[in-house]
């Protein structure tokens, strides 16, 4: 298999630069007429992956939604990775796993190893144990081909008191995060596999962005961010942006000829925005 960021420079330039995330929340199964139970969640699930996946680059399953529903829930992630791959999707889980040793070795063998039946391309971690913490994940990857996204930059009130604070070297912990991504990722080519998560809704965007690796880039949309704010935020990068939207894209259903306009919709203004 070739490497992640082989497969996924390949999809992005053949199908265009937008996630589709893949939310099963409660108040969108509502507003599709679904019951927040097992039966509606699938059909939920389902139905946006057969709509999207055909169309979008990478799609994102986001973990707690299906890990709310239990064994059921986990069943229904196992169907999604699988039905996006099968359409030609990269899959994304957003999973934001971290933690040492054994214990993130296990999230490494669920996520990224061919041989679980939760394996997708890539997955998101959490630094914040320390980026070596990551190593397992990082390995395992490498091994199979797959990606890992680092969180570095998020919205959330109260983020900043973490990853705005100085590291031991001077500079923001979310700098020296992306700086030790770019050492990672150093002679891969198109793309290192190691890509970085960095809000698309901030005020200041981090330096040190041009890593050889993906920059995930979620709250297009319903979070407030726009393909202008992408063109201005990540103007020297752009070729490495992966902006992600998911209650944006998702409210359009459940018609699936609504779901995959609003997709295209939202796709031409990111091509002209990170062209």
């Amino acid at each position: 298999m070739r490497g992640f960021g082989s497969r996924l420079r390949h999809a992005l330039d053949d199908r265009g630069p937008l996630c589709a995330g893949i939310d099963p929340l409660p108040e969108l199964l509502r507003s599709w007429g679904l019951p927040d139970s097992a039966d509606g969640f699938r059909e939920f699930a389902i139905r946006a992956v057969d709509a999207l996946a055909p169309l979008a680059a990478v799609i994102k399953p986001q973990s707690a939604c299906f890990e709310r529903h239990g064994a059921a829930g986990i069943a229904v992630l196992e169907e999604v990775i699988g039905a996006g791959r099968a359409a030609g999707a990269l899959v994304l889980v957003d999973a934001k796993r971290g933690d040492i040793g054994s214990t993130m070795q296990g999230y490494a063998d669920a996520y990224l190893d061919p041989s679980s039946p939760l394996a997708c391309d890539a997955i998101t971690v959490s630094p914040f144990l320390g980026l070596t913490s990551l190593e397992p994940a990082f390995t395992t990857g490498r091994r199979h081909g797959a990606g890992v996204f680092v969180v570095v930059r998020t919205s959330n009130p109260g983020g900043e008191h973490v990853q705005l604070a100085t590291g031991p070297t001077g500079g923001t912990v979310s700098a020296e995060i992306l700086a030790r991504i770019a050492e990672l990722n150093v002679g891969q080519t198109p793309l290192g596999p190691i890509g970085a998560v960095v809000a698309g809704n901030l005020d200041a965007v981090p330096d040190r962005l041009a890593i050889n690796g993906p920059l995930l880039v979620p709250g297009i949309g319903a979070q407030g961010g726009s393909a202008g704010g992408l063109a201005r935020q990540f103007r020297d990068v752009r070729d490495l942006v992966v902006p992600s939207s998911s209650r944006d894209l998702l409210g359009h259903g459940p018609d699936q000829d609504a779901l995959r306009t609003r997709f295209r919709s939202v796709l031409a203004s990111m091509r002209t925005a990170l062209a």
